[in-house]
């Protein structure tokens, strides 16, 4: 058996994303496994070292992982040669220097998004890794879900004919705090943090429409800031300064037209906390994030506008549940084990830094559109 042990660091691992989806559904799950099998008798084993500010933190996240090696002293990290590749789920303020001392130590990088504060910043730390020959790439988690699959081989098998929308309904309540706690960190409402759900979930849209249904080309976006004063960890009350909703519209170069509405301020009357509806010219088909159904052009109602009667047409029969044809994993550890695979074996691996960067972007964008109340086109990087 030939075992490539690779040293990982894992930089801002204490946090909620980091420690639930990136160290305890992936990486230790990875290591449960028995690696990541590379072909008969070949795998990648992760040796991750956990890296925080706080080290009461680090040694409890120690003895729920089982992972021995833990610092406070990120640089000490970055000078072990055994350790190849740096993890950043750091807030997004932090990640641009702790990316560049990371590939100052010849380090390959992979990390969370939003990669940077701006697109410019962003772009800075893809150029900086090409330079460097280092490996580089983004979570860009939603592309490994099992809802978001299933369209992808209804599109692939052609089911939609041409495809002319896309109604993406994303969020939930976050309780501002006042008798129940929140459940999302204070830092999310404070545009001074690096806040704001425009900036956190138009770089999730942007892979989404790029890599699915088509490149996005320009896009119309509008944000609020419905709740103005939450609790923050301490119980103390707080003035919002960063959106907390967002309506975006986008174009798309093919022609399709999509719409999302994302927001911490609504209630869910849908089959999750994220909905996808395509519609095409030969059906439709709605998807969460494990389920989705369809409805094709045969089994379409025929409905007749007429407010003064009851509903006679049973909407939701219609449609039929999408089969399980495949096994699914979770979606970022199954990004996780093709970054591994990009790092030892060469493995074609696309959602790179410059992929990061055009969210970065969008986001950006979205934001100026908002602030311009128009429509802005999205220029190549």
């Amino acid at each position: 058996m030939k075992e490539h042990k690779i040293g990982i660091i894992m930089n801002g691992v204490t946090g909620r994303m980091g420690t639930n989806q990136h160290l305890m559904r992936s990486i230790v799950e990875i290591i449960k496994q028995g690696g990541v099998k590379l072909g008969p008798g070949e795998t990648i084993i992760p040796d991750p070292i956990l890296v925080g500010r706080d080290r009461n933190k680090l040694e409890k996240l120690c003895q729920l992982s089982g992972i021995q090696r833990m610092t406070t002293d990120v640089d000490e990290a970055l000078a072990d040669p055994n350790n190849s590749i740096y993890f950043d789920a750091q807030t997004t303020g932090r990640r641009a220097e702790g990316v560049r001392k990371a590939v100052k130590a010849g380090k390959h990088i992979y990390c969370e998004k939003p990669t940077a504060v701006s697109a410019e910043v962003a772009l800075e730390l893809y150029t900086l890794c090409q330079e460097a020959g280092l490996k580089n790439g983004v979570v860009q988690d939603k592309l490994w879900l099992p809802g978001l699959l299933k369209l992808k081989r209804l599109i692939q098998n052609d089911f939609f004919g041409k495809i002319l929308s896309v109604q993406g309904e994303f969020g939930y309540w976050v309780f501002e705090g006042h008798s129940i706690p929140a459940q999302r960190p204070s830092w999310n409402y404070r545009k001074e943090d690096d806040g704001g759900i425009i900036v956190d979930m138009l770089c999730h849209w942007r892979y989404v429409l790029d890599n699915i249904f088509g490149k996005v080309k320009s896009v119309s976006c509008l944000g609020a800031t419905h709740i103005p004063q939450r609790i923050d960890e301490q119980g103390r009350p707080y003035s919002c300064t960063a959106d907390d909703a967002a309506y975006a519209t986008f174009e798309l170069e093919n022609g399709v037209i999509a719409h999302f509405n994302s927001s911490w301020t609504v209630r869910v009357r849908r089959d999750d906390l994220l909905t996808l509806q395509v519609d095409g010219t030969k059906g439709s088909a709605v998807a969460g994030l494990r389920e989705c159904y369809t409805q094709h052009y045969g089994n379409t109602p025929k409905p007749v506008w007429n407010p003064d009667i009851p509903q006679t047409i049973p909407f939701f029969d219609g449609w039929s549940k999408v089969p399980e044809q495949e096994i699914y994993d979770n979606a970022f550890k199954a990004q996780w084990e093709l970054f591994l695979k990009h790092v030892v074996n060469d493995e074609p691996f696309p959602w790179d830094l410059r992929e990061g960067a055009k969210g970065v972007q969008l986001a950006e964008k979205g934001l100026e559109s908002w602030a311009k109340r128009c429509w802005v086109d999205i220029p190549e990087l």
